[in-house]
């Protein structure tokens, strides 16, 4: 049985401020952005999409993108993994390592890349006798993406395990079940749901990151700028409408990613309150 709770005065007005925060911080500039890149019409906003550098960027980002989404999710799935269902020396240490590219500025995270493999940095005459060019092209641009998207699929993961406890598993255990027929039978279908979510927040993270690629790529037209570093190339060219509607391209992207994301979120609360109201 469920019961209704009659909004109060106090709460009108916390969520009419909360709904003019969206408005104002949220809404209102991408409103703003998809005027800007109309502002000279329809024609003029597409006519951006066959330049070749810009498509060139657009196919970077999606190609950095798809590499970097399995890496993480596969990673991330097994960091999660052993931080819920095993106690050992060093596990607050990893879960703070883990964590620590959301704390750490992402240009921060570019010129430690930079430092490692640069062409003077301290494995940089290593690689370089050896023909290995890493930062500056698309090797450094995916480490550097990989660093700052890292957490979110362990982040989105760990609360789904640990909520869900460790029952299957020690039943699977009972029955004879090994190591990995209960990964990936037992474990990994009960965190898919969780899995997809983070993976989807990792996507549009990866697509709009700026900071650490434009340390870590060079800005090198057409062969190392991914779609912000163009977008950024663009503004300060003065092709304001090009700038705004890769931008604007970027927002949508990422919005339908994010979109998805929270209508799968909340389908799955729907879903878990329908269960608690039925018992």
């Amino acid at each position: 049985m469920t019961t209704t709770t009659r909004i109060t005065p106090a709460g009108w007005l916390l969520t009419a401020a909360a709904w003019l925060a969206v408005a104002l911080m949220l809404i209102l500039p991408v409103g703003v952005l998809f005027g800007q890149a109309l502002r000279e019409g329809l024609q003029a906003a597409l006519a951006t999409l066959s330049d070749p550098d810009s498509l060139a960027a657009i196919r970077l980002s999606l190609l950095v993108t798809a590499i970097v989404l399995p890496v993480n999710a596969a990673c991330g799935f097994l960091a999660a993994f052993a931080l819920t269902r095993f106690d050992f020396p060093g596990r607050a240490l990893l879960l703070v390592l883990i964590e620590l590219p959301l704390s750490v500025s992402p240009v921060v995270a570019g010129l430690v890349w930079v430092l490692l493999f640069g062409r003077h940095g301290w494995f940089g005459p290593w690689l370089t006798a050896h023909g290995i060019r890493l930062v500056f092209t698309l090797p450094g641009i995916l480490l550097a993406t990989l660093f700052v998207t890292f957490p979110y699929v362990t982040r989105t993961v760990m609360p789904a395990m640990e909520a869900r406890g460790r029952a299957q598993e020690e039943a699977a255990t009972m029955l004879g079940a090994g190591f990995l027929p209960i990964l990936f039978r037992v474990t990994l279908p009960e965190a898919g749901a969780a899995l997809l979510s983070g993976t989807l927040l990792c996507a549009a993270r990866a697509l709009g990151e700026f900071g650490a690629v434009s340390v870590a790529s060079g800005h090198v037209p057409g062969l190392t700028e991914t779609v912000p570093l163009r977008i950024q190339a663009l503004y300060d060219g003065y092709e304001t409408t090009a700038a705004f509607t890769l931008a604007a391209l970027l927002a949508i992207a990422s919005g339908l990613l994010v979109g998805v994301r929270g209508v799968m979120e909340w389908r799955r609360g729907g879903t878990g309150s329908a269960r608690v109201d039925a018992t």
